[in-house]
């Protein structure tokens, strides 16, 4: 599967003027690339004997406003995350959170039974289960003699 590279924080540099680009960018919530930042959801990605596994962190989401989809051997996890509204005006000090439109693309490999693909989504998680064809499963050779 392939996976969008992430770096964590801890990776960044030690004295914190070296990298001043990215902590305007950070500042400014812009990428890189120069346009402005969305965000994406935490994900988990495990194989096990006879499934892949994937979990993603989706916290204060609602089942309705996710959607998964398999086309040509790549799921994509969409949706999109609202800030709640109130009435009340707060002063923010510091927005952290992060709202909006995500999407997750992953290619799978070929030995994934598209048919049985399934998911379930409890408490923020999103799980993701993606079972293997029999012939790709391990097994045990015995030796003969």
């Amino acid at each position: 599967m392939k996976i969008v590279k992430y770096t964590p924080r801890a990776m960044e540099p030690a004295f914190p003027f070296e990298n001043i680009n990215a902590m305007l960018n950070d500042l400014m919530g812009w990428s890189k690339e120069g346009s402005l930042r969305t965000w994406a959801p935490d994900v988990d990605i495990a194989e096990n004997p006879d499934s892949y596994e994937i979990h993603s962190e989706l916290p204060g989401m609602k089942e309705e406003d996710v959607q998964i989809t398999l086309n040509h051997n790549v799921l994509t996890i969409s949706g999109e995350k609202r800030r709640e509204i109130k009435e009340e005006k707060d002063n923010f000090v510091r927005v952290e959170r992060n709202y909006g439109k995500f999407e997750r693309s992953f290619s799978l490999p070929n030995n994934v039974l598209p048919d049985r693909v399934s998911a379930n989504y409890s408490d923020g998680v999103l799980k993701i289960t993606l079972p293997k064809a029999e012939e790709a499963k391990s097994r045990q050779i015995k030796i003969s003699k």
